[in-house]
């Protein structure tokens, strides 16, 4: 049986729901992002009270199909971002097409009744966390981050991060100079 955790995004995440199954005495298979495959059905006990552990943290078992698609759409984008060290060889439109194996325009309108936003502003929303990300951790320049982010330009990243965020990335790393890596 194959379980859907709404956001769950994270290797901490993972961890989580697999101590929660754990602790209800329910072996897991497999545990991916978004998903876990466990060896037998669950009542709905079970599932009521792996909600209630989980929910302490933000996560929540998907069941509505619609639901499920947009978790994994974005659990791509994440993927897309998190793992962009070479430039991709696909379109992004066609990228998520392949890898959830249904049109992009179709993925488009699910995202949008459901989210309310559209799939470009959550992959920008993505990619603006996951700059802030390589700037707190200070490691790479920010020639660095746009290059293995895929940005064409300094410039470009910095016109998203100011569209998504309202802060320049001068401001950005003002306040992480002033708050540490509390941000």
């Amino acid at each position: 049986m194959t379980i859907y955790i709404k956001n769950m995004v994270s290797e901490s995440c993972k961890f989580v729901v697999g101590l929660a199954l754990e602790e209800m005495d329910i072996q897991i298979t497999k545990i991916d992002l978004g998903e876990v495959k466990i060896n037998r059905n669950i009542t709905n006990e079970e599932k009521n009270l792996l909600n209630l552990k989980i929910n302490q943290v933000g996560l929540e078992i998907l069941e509505k199909e619609n639901d499920i698609l947009v978790d994994k759409i974005k659990i791509a984008i994440i993927n897309y971002v998190d793992h962009s060290e070479e430039k991709p060889s696909l379109r992004f439109s066609a990228y998520l097409s392949e890898k959830l194996k249904l049109s992009y325009g179709y993925l488009a309108n699910s995202f949008s009744a459901v989210e309310g936003t559209n799939i470009e502003q959550y992959l920008a929303n993505v990619k603006v966390e996951r700059i802030k990300e390589l700037i707190l951790l200070d490691e790479l320049t920010l020639s660095q981050i746009a290059f293995k982010l895929h940005y064409c330009s300094v410039a470009h990243l910095s016109k998203q991060f100011k569209k998504v965020t309202g802060l320049t990335l001068t401001q950005f790393k003002a306040l992480k100079e002033k708050g540490g890596n509390r941000l």
